[in-house]
This record gives C-alpha cells, sequence and structure tokens, in this order.
C-alpha cells in the first residue's frame, strides 16, 4: 500500500509535536518552528491531510511561502503525498499570489489585466521622472532616498495623504510631493511595483467587500510560512482573508525574524494570540540538522535576546565537532586561514563536496578579500547577491522590447528600448516627444507612431520614431499567439542586437551568451494557471522574470563553494559553514548599538547563521581590517562573550601567533566593566592593548574625526567600550553624528 497523508507510517513518522500541527483541522494555530525542526514537512503534510483526510478541495487552499522555489517544493511534496497534483490549490509568495489576484481584479484597482510589473531599476526611474516633473532636485534629494520613504509608506499601508500630513523632515516633505504623482504614474502606464503587488490587493479586499466575501469563500484553509518575516501589509492581507473562519496556520521563528530594515515587524508573530484568541501554539524544537555542538552554541547566543517567545533547540544528530573559535590577523589572513582549512577537510574526507560548504559574512563588502584568495587557490565558488540575471544590461534591454510589446503604456520600458540599439534619438528628442505626449495624453508609444506630433524634430529623428512603432506594433501583433522564445528570436533578429553586442568584443561575446540564455529560458516558461485569465505566453514570461528572486536561481547541482551575506543564508543548509568577520562595529554594525531592537536582530541574524551549519562551523574574526579605505584596529564581536569557552576550541592563525598579540575573545578584549584580566596558561599571550579602556571625552569637549573633521562633543553615553558619543561637526553636510567611541578614531582637538 502506498503511504499517504493519512497513512499510520506518514503519522508515524512525525514527532509530536510536528504531528500535533498536522492533525489540528479547523481553527487558528501558531506553529513556532526553531531552526531544522521539519517545518517544510508539517506543511506538506498538513496539505494533504485537508486534502485526503478532511475532504477539503485543493481550490479552497492558499499557502504562502518565502520564495517561488519553495511554492515549488511544496506543490511537489504535496503531489508525491496525494500520489496526485492538488489542481486549484494557489501556493506563492505574497508577491506572486498579489499579482495573480490583480490580474483577475485589474479593472477595480485602475489596471488592465496585461499590467507591468516594474523592478526596483524601473520604480527608481520613474521616481527621478516624477522628481524632474515635480522641480525637485536630484542633487539634493536622492531619488533612492526618496523611493525607500515611499516604499516604507505602501508597505506600512499609510496613504500619500497620510503620509503627507505626518511628513516632518525634509525628506519627508519631499516624499509626499513624489507619493501622489508616483501613484498616478503608474496607473497611467498601467503599471504596479513591487509594494503594488502587496498594498493593491489589501486595497482590493478593503473597498469591494464582494471581493472580499468571494476571495474568503474561495480560501477557506490559510497556511503562511516564516510569518515572523511579514510586514503590515502582508499581516493586514492574511487577516482579512482569514479573520472570519479563523483557518489559519502560520509557521514562523521569532529567533529567525532578520527583515526588519525591509518593513517586517516581529510584532505579527510575538501577538498573534491578540489577533486570534483561541489560537492553539505548538512548538518544534527537534533540530534533524545540526550536531549538539552546533546548537548549544546557536541556544546559548539567542538567550541574550529578551524580545522573544522562547524556546530551546534538541538536537537528534548524534554528536559532532566541536565549534571552532579563530583570530586572524586582518582580512586576508582571514581569507587564507578559510581557503587553506576548507582544502585540508576536502583532501581528509573525500565525500566533502565544494557545494557542502559555505562562508558567511554581515556585509557586501567583506566578499572581495574572501574572492581573492578563492581565485588565488583556484577554488570555485559562487557570489549569491550578485548581479542578477535579469538585472543584466543586455536582459534589461530586451525585456523592456518585451515589456512595451506586451504593454504599450509603459513608458519606462520605451525610453530604454528606443535606445538600443542606437537610432540616432537623443535625449533632447524624447524629451520633446514626452512632452507632446503629455499634452496629447497618450503613452510614449502611441505618440512616436502619429506624425503630427513629430513638427520640429529632425527627419531621421522621425524616420527612428515611425520605424519603432511600426516595429513595436508589428511584434504586438506576432505576440498575440507566439511562443516567447520564437517571439524575442524574430525581435533579435529585427533589431540586429547579436551584432551590436559583437561589436563590443569578448564583453559582448559574454552578453550574448546571456541572451541565448534568455531564449533558453523563455522557451522553458510554462503556464501553470491553466490560461483562466486569457493572458498571453508573453504575460506569463515577464511576470514570473519580475518575480524570481536570487534563491529561486541558485543550482544545487555546482559544485562550488558557497559565499554569500547572512542575510542571504537564510532557510539554507550546508554540512561545513565558516561565519566570518565576527567583530564589533562590523558584526554587529555599530549602529546596532543605538537602538535595543536592532541589535537584537542582528543577534538574531548571528542564530541564522550558526544553525545553517549541520556537521561543523567556524566562527572567525581578524586584529585589523580594511574599512573606508583604511586599516582600523578591531576587537572580537561582542556576540561572543555569551559562549562559554568550554562550547568552542580557540586557535589563531600562524600569521597571528607570529605578533605575539593573539587575544582570546572571552577574555581582555571582550571584558565587562570591572572584569578582571584573566590570564590562561596557553601558547597565547593575552592582547593588553585590546583591554585598553575607550578614551574618555567630557561633554562641550572639541573632537577631531578623520573623515568628518572637527566638531562638539554634545551628549555621552555608556561605559568602556561600549561608551557613544554624539558629535556636532563643524561641517553642515556631516552634521550630527552618533559615534561609538572604540571605533570612531576621534582626537581631542588642540586649535
Amino acid at each position: 500500500m502506498s503511504r499517504t497523508a493519512t497513512s499510520p507510517d506518514a503519522l508515524a513518522s512525525l514527532n509530536d509535536a510536528q504531528r500535533e500541527a498536522v492533525v489540528h483541522f479547523e481553527g487558528p494555530i501558531l506553529v513556532l518552528a526553531g531552526a531544522g525542526s521539519g517545518k517544510t514537512r508539517v506543511l506538506t503534510t498538513r496539505i494533504a491531510r485537508l486534502i485526503e483526510h478532511h475532504g477539503v478541495d485543493p481550490r479552497h487552499i492558499l499557502a504562502v511561502t518565502f520564495t517561488n522555489k519553495a511554492a515549488g517544493e511544496m506543490r511537489e511534496r504535496v503531489a508525491r503525498l496525494l500520489g496526485a497534483e492538488p489542481e486549484g490549490m494557489w501556493a506563492g509568495t505574497f508577491h506572486a499570489i498579489g499579482a495573480r489576484m490583480l490580474r483577475r481584479e485589474a479593472p477595480l484597482v485602475g489596471r488592465t489585466a496585461s499590467f507591468t510589473i516594474y523592478d526596483e531599476d524601473d520604480s527608481l526611474a520613474l521616481v527621478r521622472r516624477v522628481m524632474d516633473q515635480a522641480r525637485i532636485s536630484t542633487k539634493e534629494w536622492a531619488p533612492k532616498a526618496l523611493r525607500a520613504e515611499i516604499s516604507d509608506a505602501k508597505n506600512a499601508l499609510v496613504t500619500p495623504e497620510d503620509y503627507a500630513q505626518r511628513a516632518l523632515h525634509p525628506v519627508e516633505r519631499a516624499a509626499a510631493v513624489v507619493y501622489p504623482l508616483l501613484e498616478r504614474a503608474l496607473r497611467e502606464a498601467n503599471a504596479a511595483d513591487f509594494d503594488d503587488l502587496l498594498v493593491l490587493p489589501v486595497r482590493l479586499l478593503e473597498q469591494h467587500p464582494d471581493r472580499l466575501a468571494e476571495y474568503r469563500r474561495r480560501f477557506q484553509f490559510i497556511l503562511v510560512d516564516e510569518y515572523q518575516d511579514t510586514n503590515r501589509a502582508q499581516y493586514r492581507f492574511i487577516s482579512l482573508l482569514g479573520g472570519e473562519h479563523g483557518n489559519v496556520l502560520v509557521v514562523g521563528d521569532d529567533d529567525q525574524s532578520i527583515y526588519g530594515w525591509r518593513g517586517a515587524d516581529i510584532r505579527n508573530i510575538l501577538d498573534f494570540e491578540k489577533d486570534f484568541p483561541a489560537a492553539r501554539v505548538v512548538r518544534l524544537e527537534e533540530n534533524y540538522r545540526s550536531t549538539p555542538q552546533v546548537l548549544e552554541v546557536a541556544n546559548v547566543v539567542i538567550s541574550a535576546n529578551t524580545n522573544r517567545r522562547g524556546k530551546t533547540l534538541r538536537a537528534t544528530r548524534g554528536a559532532g565537532e566541536t565549534v571552532t573559535l579563530v583570530g586572524s590577523l586582518d582580512e586576508r589572513d582571514e581569507a587564507e586561514f578559510v581557503t587553506t582549512e576548507l582544502l585540508a577537510r576536502r583532501a581528509a574526507d573525500e565525500t566533502l563536496a565544494l557545494r557542502d560548504i559555505a562562508v558567511l559574512y554581515r556585509t557586501n563588502a567583506q566578499s572581495r578579500s574572501l574572492e581573492e584568495a578563492f581565485r588565488l587557490r583556484a577554488i570555485p565558488y559562487r557570489l549569491v547577491g550578485a548581479v542578477r540575471f535579469y538585472d543584466r544590461r543586455e536582459i534589461r534591454d530586451l525585456v523592456s522590447y518585451l515589456k512595451l510589446i506586451a504593454n504599450p503604456s509603459d513608458d519606462e520600458a520605451f525610453r530604454r528600448a528606443v535606445g538600443v540599439p542606437k537610432r540616432g534619438l537623443g535625449e533632447s528628442t524624447i524629451e520633446q516627444l514626452t512632452e507632446r505626449a503629455r499634452a496629447a495624453g497618450m503613452p510614449l508609444l502611441a505618440a512616436a507612431g502619429r506624425p503630427d506630433l513629430h513638427d520640429g524634430l529632425r527627419p531621421a529623428a522621425r524616420t527612428a520614431l515611425a520605424g519603432f512603432s511600426a516595429l513595436i506594433t508589428r511584434h504586438r501583433e506576432r505576440a498575440a499567439d507566439s511562443a516567447v522564445d520564437e517571439l524575442l528570436v524574430r525581435l533579435i533578429e529585427d533589431i540586429r542586437y547579436e551584432d551590436a553586442l559583437k561589436a563590443e568584443g569578448k564583453e559582448g561575446l559574454d552578453r550574448l551568451d546571456n541572451v541565448h540564455e534568455l531564449i533558453t529560458g523563455a522557451a522553458e516558461t510554462v503556464i501553470d494557471e491553466g490560461g483562466e485569465l486569457g493572458l498571453t505566453p508573453l504575460d506569463h514570461f515577464l511576470q514570473r522574470a519580475m518575480l524570481v528572486t536570487d534563491f529561486d536561481r541558485q543550482s544545487a547541482d555546482a559544485d562550488a563553494v558557497t559565499l554569500m551575506t547572512l542575510h542571504n543564508a537564510k532557510g539554507l543548509e550546508f554540512p561545513l559553514v565558516f561565519i566570518t568577520g565576527l567583530e564589533e562595529g562590523l558584526f554587529p554594525l555599530s549602529r546596532a548599538h543605538d537602538a535595543p531592537n536592532e541589535l537584537e536582530e542582528e543577534r538574531r541574524l548571528f542564530y541564522v547563521g550558526i544553525t545553517r551549519a549541520k556537521r561543523k562551523l567556524f566562527l572567525s574574526h581578524a586584529r585589523s581590517r580594511r574599512r573606508n579605505g583604511e586599516t582600523m584596529p578591531s576587537i572580537p564581536s561582542s556576540f561572543l562573550r555569551s559562549i562559554p569557552e568550554s562550547f568552542v576550541e580557540q586557535r589563531a592563525t600562524i600569521r597571528l601567533r607570529a605578533t605575539g598579540r593573539a587575544v582570546l575573545p572571552q577574555s581582555a578584549a571582550l571584558r565587562r566593566p570591572g572584569e578582571p584580566v584573566v590570564r590562561r596558561s596557553s601558547r597565547w599571550d593575552p592582547d593588553i592593548d585590546a583591554s585598553q579602556d575607550a578614551p574618555r571625552f567630557v561633554k562641550g569637549e572639541r573632537v577631531r574625526h578623520p573623515r568628518f573633521g572637527s566638531g562638539t562633543v554634545m551628549e555621552l553615553s555608556g561605559t568602556g567600550r561600549e561608551t557613544k558619543v554624539t558629535v556636532d561637526f563643524d561641517d553642515e553636510e556631516v552634521g550630527r553624528k552618533r559615534l561609538v567611541v572604540a571605533y570612531a578614531g576621534l582626537e581631542r582637538d588642540w586649535e
């Protein structure tokens, strides 16, 4: 007999907590799932049980995942449990589900079903355009800063009107002018940015009770993964859909909430019972990933946080190696240690593949020294978080054509496409066309096809505009029934794009390889919505292209070491993990000390990194590191203080030992105020210099900073290495800064 979701074997293979979450039927339930505790198994088995045991139609199930890849894997696992596809079930990210809902209901939010999804670059270009129209200087206000302000407001469901009333600071007042103009420009372009994919569905459900009632009837059971990372808009979306029937299961780990800077609100998971008072709470604490040695470090690190529900991971695996804490001389020495160690381990264990190894760091800038070391040793590596495939110039060029073919109102796509390959149309010509199109109340493409709007333009420009308009019209007709790869091939031929790339030499040939990969990707696109919306293959392809993430692009088959930031490591696991750069001011970042919530999020990020390791974990720090162009002394991260010495094996690199100034993280450098220096009998000498108190300043004293210049001390707080100082710098462009004295490099200004 085949094993199904309801068979005794399937339930017997679950632990008690997992089984409790799976067999729960109606009503709200919060599953606090620790790292490596089998939450995906719980989600998929529960979905299969709802369908098979309780007779729930898959059409009545909505499953929200963190990545598109996770949604695909969830669907595959449910299909294996059922022996058939769960046809009709919606599974995807919040953005993907929002996009799908908006395609159905586009007229109710001022769009058509073929609206364009703007990525970050598209949105930023539109912000610049709106700023120009509003005569807001892009030199005075960075478009990225205003875009970020507006994005935060959208995700918090703050309307342009409410935002304008709350705007106090100059940057907020500038954003308040741009916000409503940006919204209008998006509607006129029949476009939606990424934030709209969250905000517009909420607006739809709030403003149209009949649609809300319909979607509540449709989605009678809702499951949400990674609930700790939801923002206000996502929270509101789930509460609207599930608030009436209450059949909402959310899975998450408050100890892995690391996206506060993106608007994620940890209170959504901490206060779940306030929204659903009858909620059952289940804790998944049995860890199937890591050794006891890794987990004891993880547990003790995260226990220092106070803003948490509380749980303790328990290992199901046997004992393994002790966690190793490594001191190095500088970032190059640290990188040399990483490469030497992983090569030695590979030589000792033939089963250890390069893909089994990950090197994690806090900021992208740290990858440089690591990449150099890997290249020097000829060790294959892949850099996660580098330029996305769809962000590459040649791909953006061709996608802009496809966007314009799909949506003739997309002015941003027009501006990019009309310039590649070059047609002799300069900025002046496009600006003249823009003014005439705006006066006529039409998109740029329509204006390009209107000879009566070309008066005064050079003959060559008039010819180029007419030819471009005819080109898009031809391909728009083809797009109605052509496969996307066929459309791309014809388009590339018509605009002679290959010739343009070949003219760029070797770099152009590399770009041409990416163009061929785009065609391959288009050929592999499969429409899985069953054509229910009547969209063209091109519409589906563009939606997928805009919603794809770095996670979805990773190939597990590539035998290469993975280099990435700790944020990008979320949800992954590796037998061997190195966490580098564990130095105060770098991890945690200096600014985190200004707010307890930020410091706790940094600690959660450290916890995420630790729990990526399955068998062996290395933690490393450097005595000095080049930052902002200059070499700065470093001390080990304060996060290491909570780890008992018995939990780790401590090592120093050869170069650090040669200086005679190696430092134990639990000793002098990390002493709390008032603690004595404990000298240990080892081959290391305590680092006396690193244990010196930070310089002492007084309020009103004049100081000089190596980068910001002279200023006056206005406030002081903290003691010893935790001392912070607020300085009003003389340079008005610098203004007031709050600095950690130990890393600021401040000197008394005797002039």
